[in-house]
């Protein structure tokens, strides 16, 4: 193994966030959720386990902060000195994140914000979006609370407050008349009948952005906000017929959300999506991703005891009891399969035979799952004696597929397909997939495919070279490899670029001595610069700097991000009191940001449709990996016993 491993070794040896799979019924479903990303990037939480601070993760040139208008002033004419948030500082000597105190004043110019309620911070924002206050920067506030208020308003209680205020009759007189005053008041200014129109106005702006971004979220769930408003829009337009133009477009909202399109609602009906590992189709897969629903149906195996199975076809988002619900169903008219009596659970059970109970309330499992891990269905009494497939713990060595792919070839459908599942994630899933966990009322479904992807391709790498018996095979595949990981570099996926630089260094991998001595020193010369990047000192300065100087469109290192939003999320609090943090909103937003600037773009995509073109495709879009690291050292010893 070239000397040039260590900062690589070191950057898979930090502390997991989550950990591995739980134990059978211990530990929460949060956690659950998040063994998918423990197994991508075990440096997700730089942390001691004993409680020790969070090592800080924001760049040191981050922009100053807008200020935040205060909707309220503090309480008792007291400060809300309290409320804290992180510095901007990156230095790696500090391993504590220094805190300021946020200014409890009345939102002056400075990066101190104030915090307020999340009620007075939504009245603030309509106030600053009709202009009373801190015009010049309305757009970015719009944007921070767009991308945030899920963090702390529900969006049940948003909507009500924008209804309330739509409906507040500003234009009234005092004896409850309308007041006709036109455009200026006694003392120059707005009078009421024109301040009313701009907060209608304000309110309007507010909701069309709104469901502009949360479109298909509030789609999928009913929403009926949308005709709500627009019943307030209808009574109010006899009173301010200047709002007529904004009413057609509240009803063409109305009628995108009560009468979707009934050729696309059957057309998804009929789909059966197909996930990584679960019931794949190749014409399916050859067929271009499109983001995920929760209402999406796909097919999936649920497997017994004795590896017999059921196929069931359920919604991506289908509770756990309803799952299995249709099992019962499935094995009560089973000839082979007698029904199974008592109370069932369901268990995810890995390559490597750990186990993970579902509770029955558990939502949308199927994409939460890891690259091998199955279904299986049992009484609790039997839960001991499940076992991983057969097919996944007895592998046969063999000469891989990947001899007879050039290497541009293989690079330019790993970086076609990440650039697929990276433009299916909404913006949003990136805050309510480190924010939320399972309480979150959206699931994101399209973020974990991207989550599961990259384990995906690190543990390809490793099972393409350990099942090669030629030692000059092993060596041409590691040539290869590195050889695509600087093809992907070269076509700004970071994504596969350093996933397959993480499987290159798989344990199991880096231990073939004799394999990485005959590998030539110009490839190897190459993959110590490629090591270089993934060195985590400094807070991963290497990998920012590379990023930082790449022009979108660009695939970034997903689990990357998700750490520095889990890092921002525990480094300072969200609330203080009933009093929200903004300050932390504001960062949160911009990173989220940054996500939407590297999709600004659209990569260019080969479209040649000749038949090696298509078996290189469906080959890079349904791999064949090993992903228990027990099986990975046995085939690796056998290769090279430890004596040699």
């Amino acid at each position: 193994m070239p000397a040039g491993m260590k900062p690589l070794e070191k950057f898979l040896k930090k502390q997991s966030r989550a950990g591995a799979l739980d134990k059978a019924g211990g530990g929460s479903a949060a956690s659950r959720r998040r063994a998918s990303l423990s197994r991508v990037v075990p440096f997700f939480r730089e942390t001691s386990p004993d409680g020790g601070q969070a090592r800080e993760v924001f760049s040191p040139d981050s922009e100053d902060l807008p200020p935040w208008p205060s909707a309220a002033a503090p309480v008792n004419g007291s400060a809300c000195g309290d409320v804290r948030s992180p510095s901007l500082s990156s230095d790696e000597q500090s391993s504590e994140a220094s805190l300021v105190v946020v200014d409890g004043g009345g939102g002056g110019g400075g990066a101190s914000l104030p915090a307020d309620t999340p009620e007075n911070i939504t009245l603030a924002l309509l106030d600053t979006v009709t202009g009373l206050r801190h015009g010049h920067c309305a757009e970015t506030l719009l944007d921070d609370f767009m991308l945030t208020h899920p963090i702390f308003l529900t969006a049940d209680t948003f909507q009500q407050l924008l209804l309330q205020q739509f409906s507040v009759n500003t234009g009234e007189g005092p004896g409850g008349e309308q007041d006709d005053r036109g455009g200026a008041g006694p003392d120059g200014e707005a009078g009421p009948a024109l301040e009313g129109v701009h907060k209608k106005r304000a309110v309007l702006s507010v909701a069309f952005r709104y469901l502009d971004m949360y479109r298909d979220f509030l789609q999928e769930d009913g929403d009926k906000f949308p005709k709500e408003l627009y019943v307030c829009a209808l009574e109010e337009l006899s009173r301010h017929p200047e709002l007529v133009d904004d009413v057609v477009k509240l009803q063409r909202w109305t009628e995108m959300f009560n009468c979707p399109c009934d050729e696309e609602k059957e057309s998804r009906r009929k789909q059966v999506r197909p996930l990584f590992r679960h019931f794949r189709r190749i014409d399916a897969c050859l067929q271009p991703r499109e983001a995920f629903r929760g209402s999406d149906e796909i097919f999936c195996r649920v497997y017994t005891r004795d590896h017999s199975y059921v196929t069931i076809r359920s919604r991506l988002s289908c509770r756990v009891g309803d799952i299995l619900a249709l099992v019962r169903e499935k094995l009560q008219y089973s000839d082979e399969q007698p029904l199974l009596p008592g109370n069932l659970i369901l268990v995810a059970v890995t390559s490597a035979g750990e186990k993970a109970v579902f509770r029955p309330s558990d939502e949308a499992v199927f994409t939460t799952l890891g690259v091998n891990t199955h279904l299986f269905t049992c009484q609790p009494c039997e839960l001991d004696s499940l076992l991983p497939l057969p097919e996944e713990i007895h592998w046969t060595p063999g000469d891989s597929k990947l001899h007879d792919m050039s290497a541009e070839e293989v690079a330019n459908q790993l970086v076609a397909f990440d650039w697929e599942l990276f433009s299916c994630v909404h913006e949003v899933e990136f805050v309510c997939y480190v924010f939320h966990g399972e309480q979150s009322r959206w699931r994101p479904l399209n973020l974990e495919l991207v989550l599961q992807r990259c384990s995906e391709v690190q543990h390809w790498v490793a099972t393409e070279i350990l099942q090669c018996q030629s030692l000059p095979k092993r060596v041409q595949l590691l040539r290869k490899f590195i050889k695509i990981a600087a093809l992907c570099k070269q076509q700004q996926d970071l994504l596969s670029f350093l996933a397959v630089l993480l499987g290159l260094d798989n344990p199991a991998l880096s231990r073939l001595r004799l394999t990485w001595e005959a590998l030539p020193g110009k490839f190897r010369k190459q993959f110590q610069q490629f090591e270089s990047i993934t060195d985590p000192s400094r807070n991963h300065k290497s990998y920012r700097d590379l990023i930082t100087s790449l022009s979108p469109p660009l695939i970034p290192f997903t689990p990357l991000l998700l750490k520095d939003l889990t890092f921002l999320h525990e480094s300072c609090k969200t609330f203080h009191s009933q009093l929200v943090n903004f300050d932390k909103m504001h960062k949160v937003a911009d990173m989220v940001r940054n996500i939407r600037r590297y999709r600004s773009g659209q990569l260019a995509m080969d479209t040649e449709t000749s038949p090696s073109h298509l078996q290189t495709k469906a080959y890079v879009r349904q791999l064949q990996v090993i992903d228990n690291q027990n099986l990975l050292f046995d085939l690796s010893c056998k290769l090279e016993p430890r004596d040699s």
